[in-house]
């Protein structure tokens, strides 16, 4: 059995698609699971509720730890440490290893262009403060052989079938496909790297069935040389056969909006990611698995195809 904590959102989603590859026996939890593959078992759980978490994933050899929150500080402060906490405690239980679904808040801002598996710990969040504590809650546990688990990180994200939780789905794809102006944050001149969800859900399925993978920290397959932001809003316009017009969110802009619309206040601490190049390095899954990443015009056109026909 392998069961996917956070089943509901993009990542669970591919990753339950992958794992089909691997097997049948697939468990899929959330507060209100849903069936990806005709043949899974969902079981209905809150993560935040040790008991319900044990009972979730009993007899699974591996979990995959893919769950979301809502995007504000004061959510996250009270639910990520503590879910860390328990679904360590339920794999120690249940002897199960763990693959946990990560992202990159929690690396040094100066070392965005080129971030690797060794970029520094050095968050300039709040967010990122928290994202750091609980992967470092999971490393160490693994450095004490307290657990056999693995962290898989991601860039931003993009691909098919996302609603709410892409900065291009909802800046750019989205007013572009409705004749509107796509929006970006700081500066149009900066790369930025984004990973594409069906290649996350086919690595993190395939780290957690490599067991030569585990104990260690895995960048998850990313496009190299990603475009600028002037660059990504011509790509989408020329799929979507829209002019490229946009508009540029100033930090300044964004924080005056920060007083009166509380996600732009949760928005404006991440706001570094976009005033300098954000480029991330997968070389080191690409390589140990052979793994050939999709580019990011061919991931553009197969959303438009998707979602926008």
């Amino acid at each position: 059995m392998q069961t996917i904590l956070g089943s509901t959102g993009v990542i669970g989603k591919e990753t339950a698609k992958a794992l089909k590859a691997f097997g049948d026996r697939i468990r899929l939890v959330s507060r209100k699971p849903q069936k990806v593959n005709e043949d899974d078992e969902t079981v209905s759980a809150d993560l935040m509720n040790l008991d319900e978490v044990i009972n979730a994933i009993s007899g699974s050899s591996v979990v995959y730890l893919t769950v979301g929150f809502p995007y504000t500080f004061k959510i996250w402060a009270e639910s990520w440490p503590r879910v860390m906490k328990n679904v360590i405690t339920a794999c120690k239980e249940n002897n199960s290893k763990l693959v946990f679904f990560d992202n990159i808040y929690m690396y040094d801002a100066s070392c965005l262009n080129g971030m690797d598996e060794d970029t520094p710990l050095n968050p300039s969040s709040k967010k990122g403060r928290i994202r750091a504590e609980t992967a470092t809650m999971l490393i160490k546990e693994i450095e004490k052989n307290g657990i056999d688990a693995l962290v898989a990180r991601s860039a931003d994200f993009y691909g098919p079938g996302i609603n709410k939780v892409s900065l291009l789905t909802e800046m750019v794809f989205n007013p572009l496909s409705r004749g509107k102006k796509a929006v970006w944050q700081c500066s149009p001149d900066y790369k930025h790297s984004f990973t594409y969800t069906p290649d996350a859900g086919k690595a993190v399925a395939l780290l957690g069935n490599t067991p030569e993978a585990f104990n260690q920290i895995w960048h998850l397959p990313t496009a190299e040389k990603p475009p600028t932001g002037k660059m990504w809003i011509e790509m989408i316009a020329s799929v979507l056969n829209a002019k490229p017009k946009y508009r540029i969110l100033s930090k300044r802009m964004i924080k005056t909006m920060g007083l009166f619309v509380p996600i732009m206040k949760e928005v404006s601490e991440m706001l570094y990611q976009y005033d300098r190049d954000y480029v991330f390095n997968s070389d080191k899954f690409n390589k140990y698995f052979d793994f050939k990443t999709t580019s990011y015009r061919n991931g553009v056109e197969e959303i438009a195809a998707q979602d926008y026909r």
